[in-house]
């Protein structure tokens, strides 16, 4: 790490507030035999912000993912996640292609995985917070991709855990329902969640509190979208990202749906696109064509 990058735990995360730290990465490293992933990795995510993970293929983002999310063991370093006292539940999980089963409707999805928690959740209120309230009878097997989404955003979220992880939560999906689930998780951080989302939508991560640029395993720069523009001098967040990574965009997407094909899960995708538009925040895309 040069002595010009900012490491997260180095950083206020927003000037003024002093913010619970729902997430404290400390001197991470891992390596695969003889390739290393990343070294002495630092950062910190607080309560009711949102840090995007972005980095050209093979970065190690979904390595790091899998440290966070406890589904891998790193060699070096610790990971520290603050429990949510309310609820009990530490992290929630969105994976880039998540999969439920196909008979049961929206409602009995969130239903199922609310009984497995010990704190009683109001499934109807995941369901209006995520847009879904108006399809909660429709089977699982009748969504659009991006309603999956959706509903994979809820199952994230139930029981208000401090710390949810969203990777590549608009892969494949068309601009408007991008634009969706962007403003569905600014509204989830607004509500006191941190938010580790890892994307290649340099939109999306450029609307983020915080950034963290992986690259060759390195951590290229952490900061606010408005720090990687200072200090590259660059006309907006893409032009930053670019130039630090050399003007390899890889498999980012400015504004649409590319995916990066690496992932904590499964990586297949249904490619479903959602044509409608959003309905002043109450109802997802495509809530009533699909």
């Amino acid at each position: 790490m040069t002595d010009d990058t900012q490491s997260g735990s180095e950083r206020e995360v927003s000037e003024g507030r002093n913010q619970t730290q729902v997430l404290e990465v400390e001197g991470l490293g891992h390596s695969f035999g003889d390739v290393d992933v990343f070294s002495d990795l630092s950062f910190s995510l607080a309560e009711g912000t949102v840090t995007a993970l972005v980095g050209p293929n093979g970065s190690g983002k979904t390595t790091l993912l899998r440290a966070v999310l406890g589904l891998l063991d790193p060699d070096e370093g610790r990971v520290e996640i603050e429990r949510s006292p309310d609820s009990g539940r530490r992290i929630g999980y969105l994976p880039q292609s998540p999969a439920f089963r196909p008979a049961f409707t929206v409602e009995e999805t969130l239903q199922f995985y609310a009984d497995l928690l010990e704190k009683e959740v109001d499934v109807s209120a995941v369901l209006d917070r995520v847009g879904l309230s108006q399809v909660p009878d429709r089977r699982v097997d009748a969504l659009s991709g991006g309603m999956t989404r959706l509903l994979g955003v809820g199952q994230a979220i139930l029981g208000d855990p401090g710390l949810v992880v969203l990777d590549e939560p608009t892969g494949d999906l068309d601009p408007r329902m991008t634009e969706y689930v962007f403003d569905v998780v600014a509204d989830l951080a607004d509500d006191g969640m941190g938010i580790l989302l890892a994307t290649h939508n340099l939109t999306g991560a450029g609307e983020a509190d915080d950034v963290l640029l992986l690259d060759h395993g390195d951590v290229v720069m952490s900061g606010s979208p408005a720090d990687f523009v200072a200090r590259t001098e660059a006309e907006d967040f893409r032009g930053a990202f670019l130039e630090l990574t050399g003007g390899e965009e890889g498999a980012v997407s400015i504004g649409g749906a590319d995916r990066e094909g690496e992932a904590v899960g499964e990586t297949d995708a249904d490619g479903a696109a959602d044509s409608a538009a959003p309905s002043a925040g109450v109802q997802a895309p495509g809530g009533d064509d699909e």
